[in-house]
């Protein structure tokens, strides 16, 4: 796991399956083990929102729910392989 500082208030914690974007303190985008970038649908601010298009530099990427980008920082028991949480 390697933690970098990219920015005033943006880090990318890399996690050898995936980099984690994160804008302040809150995981917002990745980059999956596919290759493929999704973003959080969840609204925070004009600050993060372009926080994270800086990050995904004009690359499609799939917009998903916050919860499947905080399953990339929990226990796999909590999540499936798709990152989405189990119910």
């Amino acid at each position: 796991m390697k933690i970098k500082q990219i920015g005033s208030n943006m880090t990318e914690l890399d996690l050898g399956f995936a980099q984690v974007f994160f804008s302040y303190d809150t995981p917002v985008a990745a980059r999956l083990t596919d290759g493929s970038l999704v973003r959080t649908e969840q609204w925070y601010s004009a600050t993060t929102s372009k926080h994270i298009n800086k990050w995904l530099q004009g690359c499609e990427c799939q917009t998903v729910p916050q919860a499947r980008i905080n399953c990339l920082l929990t226990s796999s028991s909590e999540c499936d392989s798709d990152y989405s949480e189990v119910a």
